[in-house]
């Protein structure tokens, strides 16, 4: 109808401008339909209807009085004969009963109401028909509706209100849980019955999430309609939201925020004015209560809660977590993550942790760059001109042949760290280092073929990493070079070809010029007695021996006159590359413990995910997106590591990837499907904020809170490493730090180092939590429990070779850390301190802004300052950090 209209164009019914918002409409409904007596379900409505008390309908129901009746139906209460209970009958209005889309509507609101099972939503039976008249049977409520209360006395008072709001939250999310919207919130469809019970009606415009479309948008009450609705463009939980906001600015307030008498009045006071604060018109309300409705008010969706649960949870005395495990129930994924939405720090907390971060990462990099090897060795040259160096010298030495395939990386010589530390007990490290041969050391491979590696080299199981020493050199034309970080041969190999062809004997290898590559002086060596063979064919060898502090063997091995092993052989070097000896006992009791803990998380958690299937338990959505994450982190660290090229090799490590990846991503979902239940039933404080990240509410001041206070611990977690580390070196005089050499390797390098903090993160973060859960059924008290966990990882370096009550009690510090954090923010907090602690701790530190590693440094530094920054901001949830601009 034209705004201006005074009567109805399709049966001439006279229009009252302003009775119009207070009623439903539906628009699929003729208008002449939709004009009714506003209230419904009150007892005290004595309105003449189409049945007279007495009335015997369908041989089952008689008829006691009428409750009410509007746009949506007549409703009566009556007596079920053969169950003997009073029930409510809801009819369609008689004008409409023929009507083919009242008739569905009518369908579609038992259907929906009968998937919400909850104490505060009024419970739907069936669907009849009797005498040619469609009837809903439903829960009786002997009481009456809220908005005839507010009608008769007004605002409710203040402990009341917030009785009533917290049990229609409650209501309202539970139909938000099963995906049903209701559309037509409003007093006069909440039921207070004699006991004060709460009870949400009238899901007749009630509908699924995602599948309201049209002109059905638009249905409902209009002075109870979030903008996005009024004006025809969607209708989603949070427009439920808006609708909660206006009942509970009502029930607070005696008033609605908007009023007009004309639907483009009430358009524009809703898109262009603020609702008055309800403080203003009532002086004594709590400032919590304002703050929760005028949320729920906002204009734009995104601004307004998420959910219903968190208005009931940011509403004074709300805790619905503590409500549903006080009543034996299990809170649901979305309850979790509700229940702590908006609880985000005050700015001045804040700014404190922000502060603590900086200056954890500062101290922490100060610290680290003065016992970092990196930083007194400073190597001048990139991967790139070092794998141009080795290039150019192997076609110095004579080998041209077309390389198909190369691949290079950094490696430190561990051999001559531990040499120098075990047998010299004084050590001026600044000139030994200043001294050759250098610690970090170049490799170059190339093949007339393409490289595929064919082992897994860490934990992460990431296929396709070439390295070394894989895949074997042993296919014809191979060539290992190994440089120093100065571009000086240090070692040389070639595989020769399989068949030779026959000929003459071969002139004698000129070695001068691998010693001129090699950078050594041949005439200071003295030929010696060959003790190294060149794992390849040969038929002649070769070794020199050098006077010196650090006596220098060179060996040497060739075939038909051309080399094909040529290596500088350090007092330290052990045969095959390894160190000498066998496992240490340190090592076996290592292993031994992190296996049965292993053994011990992943047999529990297979039990435990078999029986919480079984059934039906955990939150298989939050599971199967953890298990995706995981996944795609593991195929993007492939991406990343792997050597990739057009081959075959190629495309088979990729079916590995997926494979592995896969693999970790069935093993997380596995442990959490484990897990998560039975955290959810007993402590789900620790899964408040973890639940928010997994439903994607990342924008949730408690997600900034808790990725806050974890970057804090984790930058402090780092801080006291390096405070130790620090100590350890004043006693006993300092040895340098090895920085991570896959960093050194460029773009790539630093990106895969990132990811594989990120999956160890996740990893053990899980793993963890389920030890200290385990540890907490056990000994039935989180602290004790907590305690426990740092013991078992302290015990573990008491074998330390060098200061082992120190070592053990920095881990019983660190790890008794981790154990807090998990059981007093919860998980969230306890990924964010390993992701923090390892990035920082992988970050290759050093002062001198021109070196080619600088922008890897800075780059690894600025994701937790990032992230830490981020956190901050969602932390304090927009609110401004000083007072001058709160008064401004």
């Amino acid at each position: 109808m034209a705004e201006s209209s005074r009567f109805c164009p399709a049966c001439g019914v006279a229009v009252d401008g302003g009775a119009f918002a207070d009623e439903t409409v539906a628009m699929s409904t003729p208008a002449s339909h939709q004009r009714r007596t506003p209230g419904r379900h009150s007892s005290s409505g004595t309105s003449q209807g189409r049945f007279a008390p007495g009335y015997l309908l369908g041989g089952r129901y008689r008829i006691v009085a009428m409750l009410g009746k509007g746009g949506m139906g007549e409703v009566y209460r009556a007596d079920d004969l053969s169950l003997e209970q009073p029930v409510a009958l809801k009819f369609l209005p008689e004008a409409v009963a023929g009507n083919p889309d009242a008739l569905a509507r009518f369908r579609n609101e038992v259907r929906i109401a009968r998937q919400v099972s909850h104490p505060n939503v009024c419970r739907m039976y069936d669907l009849g028909e009797a005498d040619g008249c469609y009837f809903l049977s439903m829960e009786y409520v002997d009481g009456e509706d809220l908005g005839s209360l507010l009608r008769r006395i007004g605002r409710l008072p203040s402990d009341k209100a917030l009785e009533i709001a917290r049990k229609l939250c409650a209501g309202l999310a539970a139909a938000h849980e099963k995906g049903v919207l209701h559309r037509d919130l409003k007093p006069a469809n909440v039921m207070l019955d004699g006991r004060g019970q709460v009870l949400l009606t009238d899901f007749g415009l009630a509908g699924l999430a995602g599948q309201i479309e049209g002109a059905e948008v638009r249905n409902g009450t209009p002075a109870y309609m979030a903008p996005e609705q009024l004006s025809g463009q969607e209708v989603t939980a949070r427009s439920d939201i808006y609708s909660l906001g206006l009942v509970l600015y009502e029930i607070f307030t005696g008033k609605l925020p908007f009023e007009s008498n004309t639907l483009a009045g009430l358009m524009r006071a809703q898109q262009e004015s603020q609702p008055a604060s309800p403080s203003t018109l009532v002086r004594d309300l709590d400032p919590t209560v304002e703050r929760v409705i005028l949320r729920c008010l906002q204009p734009k969706p995104a601004l307004r809660p998420g959910s219903a649960l968190a208005v009931a949870a940011a509403l004074p005395g709300g805790d619905p977590l503590a409500e549903a495990l006080a009543a034996g129930e299990t809170p649901s994924p979305e309850m979790v993550a509700a229940a702590g939405e908006g609880e985000g720090l005050s700015p001045a907390v804040a700014v404190s942790l922000l502060v603590a971060v900086l200056a954890a990462i500062a101290i922490s990099s100060v610290l680290n760059l003065r016992a970092s090897a990196l930083e007194r060795l400073r190597p001048e040259y990139s991967p790139e001109i070092l794998a141009q160096k080795a290039k150019d010298t192997i076609q110095r030495l004579g080998f041209t042949s077309a390389v198909a395939d190369d691949a290079y990386g950094f490696d430190w010589d561990n051999g001559f760290l531990d040499d120098v530390d075990k047998n010299n007990k004084s050590v001026d490290w600044d000139q030994v280092l200043a001294q050759e041969p250098p610690l970090l050391m170049f490799w170059y491979r190339s093949s007339p073929a393409h490289l595929t590696g064919v082992e897994f080299h860490d934990d992460l199981l990431t296929p396709g990493m070439v390295q070394r020493d894989d895949p074997p050199p042993v296919d014809p034309g191979m060539i290992e070079v190994l440089l120093d970080s100065y571009g000086r041969l240090s070692y040389f190999k070639r595989v020769p070809a399989q068949r030779l062809k026959p000929g003459p004997a071969a002139a004698a290898v000129d070695w001068s010029a691998f010693f001129a590559a090699a950078g050594v002086d041949m005439a200071q060596f003295q030929p010696t007695e060959p003790l190294w063979t060149a794992v390849t064919a040969s038929d002649a060898r070769v070794a020199w021996l050098g006077n010196g502090n650090r006596p220098l063997r060179v060996e040497g091995a060739s075939l038909r006159g051309h080399a094909v092993y040529f290596a500088l052989i350090r007092p330290w070097k052990q045969p095959g590359g390894q160190d000498a000896g066998q496992t240490s006992t340190r090592e076996l009791i290592t292993f031994s413990v992190l296996g049965i803990l292993l053994l011990v998380v992943c047999l529990g958690a297979a039990l435990l995910a078999r029986r919480n299937l079984a059934q039906q338990r955990g939150d298989r959505r939050g599971a199967f997106r953890l298990a995706a994450l995981v996944f795609s982190v593991q195929m993007l660290l492939w991406l990343a590591r792997g050597h990739l090229a057009l081959s075959f090799g190629t495309f088979g490590t990729f079916l590995l990837a997926l494979c592995t990846s896969v693999f970790y991503g069935a093993v997380i979902w596995t442990v959490y499907i484990a897990l998560e239940p039975y955290v959810r039933r007993r402590w789900p404080q620790t899964l408040i904020s973890w639940s928010s990240v997994l439903i994607g509410r990342l924008r949730d001041p408690v997600v900034g809170r808790d990725v806050l206070i974890g970057a804090t611990v984790g930058s402090g977690v780092l801080l006291i490493g390096s405070l130790v580390d620090f100590w350890r070196r004043h006693l006993a005089g300092w040895t340098p730090s090895l920085d991570n050499s896959d960093v050194l390797a460029g773009a790539r390098g630093m990106l895969a180092t990132c990811l594989a903090v990120g999956a160890h993160a996740i990893r053990e973060t899980l793993f963890f939590f389920f030890l200290i859960f385990l540890l907490r059924v056990l000994l039935r008290n989180q602290w004790v429990a907590a305690a426990a966990f740092g013991l078992i990882f302290a015990a573990l370096n008491l074998t330390s070779a060098s200061h082992p009550f120190l070592s053990a009690a920095t881990a019983f510090l660190v790890v008794g850390a981790f154990a807090f954090v998990v059981l007093r923010w919860g998980i969230l907090a306890l990924a964010i301190t390993l992701l923090v602690a390892n990035l920082m701790g992988s970050a290759p530190i050093t002062s001198q802004t021109s070196a080619w590693y600088f922008s890897s440094a800075i780059c690894m530094l600025a994701v937790p300052v990032a992230l830490t920054v981020w956190a901050f901001r969602t932390a304090i949830g927009g609110r401004r950090l000083w007072k001058s601009d709160l008064l401004g």
